[in-house]
């Protein structure tokens, strides 16, 4: 798909990936970009910068994405493009509390739900329409320091899968997109620092990934090609790369105390 005076709504878009996904399509010629993102004030100020609108939304609340929608339908006519970006990180093991597995499974997975039930009926009675997951390289491999986070990744990409698969042949286009390390406030605040530090890339870089892949209708956007190379790696030895996986954790958290 050409963004080209398409509608675009990016959910997180006042900071980070979905702050570089909104310019970038703005810089590629896009009708309208919707900034949504929890705060009205943040999105009124990422918006300003390159003649968006913003847009509060709190994309755990099923209520409020499908109100954002009717918002921005109403003022121009439909939604062509809808980016499911927001997304939290926990680090936190299986012990996570119930609440803090709930959260995080709101807003990292059920989010998407809410978006595709909110913008695919007009999707489907146009017979197009464009889908970008954010998930992570952690929804293919793991987080080793997140049980929820690699989860509800996982669970995301799972969900892209089958949007792809249920409504592909009715001219719905899904991409999904799985980082590593990119430059957010989400790596850069990570307590004790992040382990995907290293190789991390910019916002912008990765906004250029999702534009091309859009452009290229592929499913996978990944900023970091070599993840394609883990994920043949895990598929031809789950038990070999598990091993390595432990190793890794290892580095990353330390050994687990033993009781008693």
């Amino acid at each position: 798909m050409d963004v080209k005076d398409r509608v675009v709504v990016v959910t997180g878009g006042a900071s980070g990936i979905g702050l570089a996904m909104c310019k970038r399509f703005a810089q590629a010629g896009a009708r309208a970009v919707v900034v949504a993102d929890l705060d009205q004030a943040r999105c009124d100020t990422a918006a300003a910068g390159f003649g968006g609108l913003g847009l509060r939304v709190d994309v755990a609340k099923e209520a409020e994405v499908q109100a954002l929608v009717d918002e921005v339908t109403s003022r121009y006519g439909q939604v062509d493009v809808l980016c499911s970006n927001a997304g939290i990180m926990i680090a936190k093991d299986e012990d996570a509390t119930t609440a803090e597995w709930q959260r995080i499974w709101d807003i990292n997975l059920m989010a998407h739900v809410h978006a595709a039930r909110a913008v695919l009926p007009q999707m489907l009675a146009r017979g197009e329409g464009y889908l970008v997951h954010t998930a992570s390289a952690a929804g293919l491999l793991s987080q080793v320091n997140s049980a929820p986070y690699s989860v509800t990744k996982h669970a995301a990409v799972a969900f892209a899968e089958w949007l792809s698969i249920a409504h592909g042949d009715a001219g719905i286009r899904v991409s999904c997109l799985c980082p590593q390390g990119v430059l957010t406030p989400m790596l850069m605040e990570a307590e004790g620092g992040s382990f995907l530090a290293p190789g991390a890339v910019t916002p912008e870089s990765v906004a250029d990934e999702v534009l091309r892949c859009m452009q290229e209708e592929r499913f996978f956007v990944l900023p970091h090609p070599e993840v394609a190379t883990y994920v043949q790696r895990k598929a031809a030895d789950p038990d070999r790369w598990i091993k390595g996986m432990r190793r890794t954790r290892a580095q990353v958290v330390g050994p687990k105390p033993v009781e008693g």
